[in-house]
């Protein structure tokens, strides 16, 4: 679910914060990729025009031709991708886990009314919700991007929060996922619509945490407790406040221990025993695999063994894999340079700053030319 409403606050309220760009812009650049999310779109994006890709046997592999033909894409862009896969999931998050059960059995017996009465659009409307990146999924994929040489991390816990943790340390340049979260974790970038942006010709999504904070009027506490009113996955929300109604609290009150104190409790229920502190924590210190342990490596793909593979009982065809192969091995061979701002990156300093302006003076028409022995002195020479 990610934090519900957040996208549309900063677009309104901090419309600095977000850039629109083509994914070439990305030419370059590590981005750790939320690999559920991943999984999930294409899942979902299979389905939405029909019945899943299947192997000879009937099982769904919508997963690994996504996974596959985008990756190659990714690559192609001169992007270098490394997929963060979810472990197991906080404590906190199970009644939201418990939640999205319930919706799945809800889900189920509306798909059964909808096949009954033959109603294609909720056949399909209710088929989406029933899809379910699963354990199958995760490691199926792991081992075909082991195959193409394509680096991935398992997170002892929330993939959003290790991604984040990877930017914040250098390791990559951005967070790429749709959910809204990874902001909240501290990824100090954050990219929406980067796997798919090419296949429904939308643009890429930057958004940036510190012009997020700027814009917003923020710190990054008050950010957190923004996002917990606004709805997260491991507590609920108060009910009766949005997003204009959360913003306004928050600037007025700073934290929601404020709020709470200030709000009227009979028309903006409360939950009971809310654990809004807990889901604070998680937020601030999450469980994370140490980032300066974890070591990236990108590899020259296996054809042979992305035929063996794929093809047979996946039911791919091997002039199709043979060919991806080959251009993930021209890709990494001509975009192995990369880019000039991973190389070196300029910090303004406060020297410099003044001596700019010193500079900008000299130049502007209202500079002053002190008299030295009758000549126009205008400074040391060089």
């Amino acid at each position: 679910m990610g934090i519900q409403g957040l996208s549309k606050l900063i677009q309104d309220v901090a419309p600095g914060a977000v850039k629109e760009s083509e994914i070439k812009t990305h030419f370059g650049r590590k981005v750790a990729i939320d690999a559920s999310m991943s999984l999930y779109q294409f899942l979902i994006a299979v389905r939405s025009e029909g019945a899943q890709l299947t192997s000879v046997d009937g099982e769904t592999t919508s997963h690994l031709m996504g996974t596959f033909y985008r990756t190659i894409r990714l690559v192609e862009a001169g992007i270098k991708p490394v997929y963060v896969f979810d472990g197991k999931p906080p404590t906190l998050k199970s009644g939201e886990l418990d939640k999205r059960k319930e919706r799945r059995e809800e889900a189920e017996k509306a798909l059964k009314v909808a096949e009954d009465a033959g109603d294609l659009e909720q056949i399909d409307k209710f088929n989406r919700r029933l899809v379910k990146v699963t354990s199958t999924h995760n490691q199926e994929c792991k081992e075909l991007l082991k195959l193409m040489g394509i680096p991935f991390i398992t997170a002892p816990c929330e993939a959003e929060a290790q991604c984040a943790a990877l930017v914040k340390d250098g390791k990559v340049y951005a967070t790429a996922t749709e959910d809204m979260d990874a902001l909240t974790f501290g990824s100090t970038v954050l990219l929406r619509h980067l796997t798919f942006s090419e296949a429904r010709k939308m643009p890429v999504q930057e958004f940036h945490f510190q012009k997020v904070l700027d814009g917003l009027e923020l710190n990054r506490e008050e950010f957190i407790d923004l996002c917990i009113l606004l709805g997260c996955d491991y507590c609920d929300s108060i009910r009766g406040i949005g997003p204009k109604r959360a913003i306004d609290l928050i600037k007025q009150h700073r934290n929601i221990e404020t709020i709470l104190k200030n709000i009227d409790t009979e028309k903006y229920a409360v939950p009971e025993n809310w654990l809004y502190k807990e889901a604070r924590q998680l937020f601030v210190n999450p469980e994370v695999a140490d980032p300066t342990t974890i070591e990236l490596k990108w590899t020259d793909p296996d054809e042979e063994g992305l035929v063996k593979y794929l093809c047979g009982d996946k039911a791919f065809s091997e002039d199709r894999v043979r060919s991806g192969a080959k251009k993930l091995l021209k890709a990494r061979s001509t975009t192995t340079q990369g880019r000039l701002d991973s190389f070196f990156k300029v910090i303004p300093s406060e020297n410099n700053t003044q001596k700019r302006k010193s500079e900008d003076n000299k130049k502007g028409p209202a500079k002053k030319v002190a008299k030295k022995g009758g000549t126009p002195y205008r400074g040391k020479p060089k």
